[in-house]
């Protein structure tokens, strides 16, 4: 991984364009691209875009993760073992299979969602409704994507955490009276709280940097609509060719997944002198 950075943090600092890959030509441009970046509207509006876009994915699989695992809690032996294949299967599929499942699910004319709304009629007709090309209705088409493949890994990690906590607190709690919601919120949040933070920090990585879903269903529109970082990247590096412009906006977002990141490895170390 490291000559890729480093051939990146170079070409940041040059004019590094279409033409040098065949000619191995460019000059330096030192912060030039930089400056060019942060002085860019659209860079700061696709970042606040990518923000508002993590925050929106992040905060329901949390907390449908957090319901799930809590639920499954509650089921039967069998139940707990087939629940927990389905979240498996939904988890391990790739993104690239599921992406193209789901355009065939919101296709329009032929797209089982369209058909279920249509005889369902809340909305009308929709059934020729094309879900890519209106902005709202493409970020919800991806937003529903990506937290189908989000929650099974917050709720099987939730779950095997509170699989670790000993039956007896919650008999205790019983006993002196505590219902279960107050022994969820008094009892089961505080223990699983490491847990739940450190998942809540991986998704927020995983969701800022999120490409293969946006592209493959929208690619980023319409009107740049549901473009984030990732897609504002690739189309500057990939479709403008402005390589050294995309190299450093890559630089840029890894500065912010590295504090992202250290956030995560300083609260993984908190957690284990804990345990320790």
């Amino acid at each position: 991984m490291i000559v890729p950075i480093v051939f990146l943090i170079i070409i940041s600092f040059t004019d590094f364009n279409l033409k040098s890959l065949f000619t191995g030509n460019f000059g330096i441009s030192g912060f030039n691209q930089y400056t060019k970046i942060f002085h860019s509207a659209s860079f700061f509006k696709t970042l606040w875009r990518t923000v508002a876009f993590m925050v929106a994915l992040v905060v329901p699989t949390i907390l449908i993760g957090m319901f799930m695992a809590h639920f499954m809690t509650m089921l039967g032996k069998v139940m707990k073992w087939m629940l927990t294949l389905a979240f498996i299967f939904a988890w391990a599929i790739p993104n690239v299979a599921a992406a193209t499942v789901w355009n065939w699910m919101f296709q329009p004319r032929y797209g089982i969602v369209n058909i279920i709304l249509t005889r369902l009629k809340i909305f009308g007709n929709v059934q020729d409704l094309s879900w890519a090309t209106n902005p709202m209705l493409a970020f919800v088409c991806i937003w529903l994507l990506i937290v189908w493949q989000a929650v099974p890994y917050v709720t099987l990690t939730l779950f095997a955490a509170t699989e670790q906590i000993p039956p007896t607190i919650f008999e205790a709690a019983r006993v002196d009276g505590a219902g279960s919601i107050r022994a969820y919120w008094s009892i089961e949040f505080p223990l699983l709280l490491p847990v739940i933070s450190i998942t809540t920090v991986l998704s927020v990585i995983w969701d800022f940097n999120v490409f293969n879903q946006i592209w493959l269903i929208s690619q980023g529109g319409p009107d740049e609509a549901t473009s984030t970082l990732a897609i504002y990247t690739y189309k500057q590096a990939f479709i403008d060719f402005n390589l050294s412009r995309g190299a450093a906006i890559s630089i840029i977002a890894m500065l912010i997944l590295l504090a992202l990141t250290s956030v995560y490895v300083i609260m993984l170390m908190r957690n284990n002198e804990g345990l320790s």
